[in-house]
């Protein structure tokens, strides 16, 4: 690898520890916090401003994203997804250790299923993998953007509304809520891949005016606003150990393979390789379908939530 390529690798890991640490502070603070819902943004909104321990969750968030501008500076998107996904183990050893979360025999076969998929995924990078992409026809990013978003809202509203039919039953596993915000982060990802194209650390002005012109800052305003409003409210109600994985692998299944697409880093040519795209992918949705059939006995951790 070339020596910005290791410049890549190391801010991945990076942010994978920012993202942990900040899921976990913010999980710590919500569980301390009123009943929040996705209906009143406001009161939400006010609500996490109000949690010292929530700012500095969130500030861990921030710092992760400005490193995952330098990952996607030197890597190419699918290679991206492949270091992210180690902070997926990071994370479930912080949820076990300081919410006192626990998988259920289930989750945990499902954890090594998704782990598994995004390694196949990651294995399916050829040789010429290296390339990295600085642009995209800004018509598809908008259309396949449109749709994501559109499909990941509407996903949302129908898990809420089966909450709100559930009231006094078990708090909700939160597979359906964590797979619509994986697909607005998989937008978010696809709006810092093109910010971190634009960016010129000598010229700030230049930058600023080269990136109004594209539709990369409002989709982030735009997935940032409704990221924070979905993922805060599934956060408090359902364990982190499993709402941040299933995020996690819906945002970096869509990343590696459509944002790959969009941005025109090809996928595999070699049928080896595109072989072990497919079936990595396919692997990781029938893990998601699994995840999602009721289970026959809750898992004794904490689900989250105000005691």
């Amino acid at each position: 690898m070339t020596g910005a390529m290791w410049w890549g690798v190391a801010a991945a890991l990076s942010a994978n520890v920012l993202y942990s640490s900040g899921f976990v502070l913010e999980k710590r603070a919500l569980s301390a916090l009123p009943s929040l819902s996705a209906r009143r943004p406001l009161r939400l909104l006010r609500l996490l401003l109000g949690s010292p321990l929530w700012i500095g969750g969130s500030l861990a968030l921030a710092a992760g994203f400005a490193a995952q501008l330098v990952v996607y500076r030197t890597l190419p998107m699918a290679a991206a997804q492949g270091l992210f996904v180690s902070g997926l183990v990071l994370l479930l050893l912080l949820s076990s250790l300081l919410l006192g979360e626990r998988l259920s025999a289930r989750e945990r076969y499902a954890t090594a299923g998704i782990l598994a998929a995004l390694l196949m995924v990651v294995a399916s990078l050829g040789p010429g993998a290296d390339t990295v992409s600085r642009t995209a026809p800004a018509l598809s990013v908008l259309l396949l953007s449109g749709a994501s978003l559109t499909a990941g809202l509407l996903l949302y509203a129908a898990a809420e509304r089966r909450s709100a039919r559930r009231r006094h039953a078990a708090p909700p596993a939160g597979v359906t809520h964590a797979v619509a915000v994986g697909l607005v982060y998989g937008v978010s990802s696809l709006a810092i891949k093109g910010v971190s194209a634009h960016l010129a650390p000598g010229a700030p002005a230049d930058s600023a005016l080269a990136l109004a012109a594209t539709p990369y800052p409002y989709l982030l305003l735009i997935t940032g606003a409704a990221g924070l409003v979905m993922s805060q409210t599934a956060l408090q109600r359902c364990r982190a150990s499993l709402v941040v994985p299933v995020c996690t692998t819906t945002s970096c299944l869509y990343t590696a393979t459509l944002g790959s697409l969009a941005f025109g880093e090809s996928l595999p040519g070699d049928p080896l390789r595109l072989t072990l795209l497919v079936a990595g992918a396919a692997l990781a949705l029938t893990v998601l379908l699994a995840l999602s059939l009721p289970s026959a006995r809750p898992p004794a951790a904490t689900e989250g939530g105000a005691p």
